[in-house]
């Protein structure tokens, strides 16, 4: 496992391709899930400031909190409720640059203000979500997108 995290670039590129091979080192050899995903969230977290980093995990017909980093947040979601709820049912990763204009939204936070989420398969089965929101808009576009679906396919390993 990797000791400490070290981030030197300034670009967002830069960091996700710095990032990337340490969690690999973080979650190589690690079977509990749960530890994986409260280190994954905490070295986001660390690395890039978002408001909120966590993951929720498919218990039966919703989604239920898992770990993360930021502010209280809401403890259960139905599938296809919200942007977690909607990128479960979908199994696809949802980018949002104004959480104010997308149907449905759960407000956790009125400090979010874009978010994105990504499904972790398992196969073709949806086991949980990544989710990271912003106090920014417009905070994610396709670097985040391409990154975090990679780091989510760390779950598959």
């Amino acid at each position: 496992m990797a000791e400490q995290l070290v981030i030197t670039a300034q670009s967002k590129q830069g960091r996700y391709e710095e990032l990337l091979p340490q969690l690999k080192a973080v979650v190589e050899g690690e079977s509990d899930v749960v530890a994986n995903m409260a280190n994954i969230a905490a070295c986001l977290m660390e690395t890039f400031h978002f408001w909120w980093v966590g993951f929720y995990r498919v218990v039966g017909e919703e989604l239920v909190l898992g770990p993360f980093q930021g502010p209280l947040a809401c403890t259960r979601i139905p599938k296809g409720r919200g942007v977690c709820g909607k990128a479960w049912e979908m199994r696809r990763t949802i980018v949002v640059p104004d959480v104010d204009k997308f149907p449905g939204h759960i407000a956790c936070s009125s400090e979010s203000r874009s978010e994105i989420v990504i499904p972790i398969m398992v196969g073709d089965k949806p086991t949980a979500v990544l989710d990271i929101d912003s106090s920014e808009l417009n905070a994610f576009d396709e670097t985040d997108r391409k990154w975090l679906e990679d780091i989510a396919a760390l779950f598959t390993i």
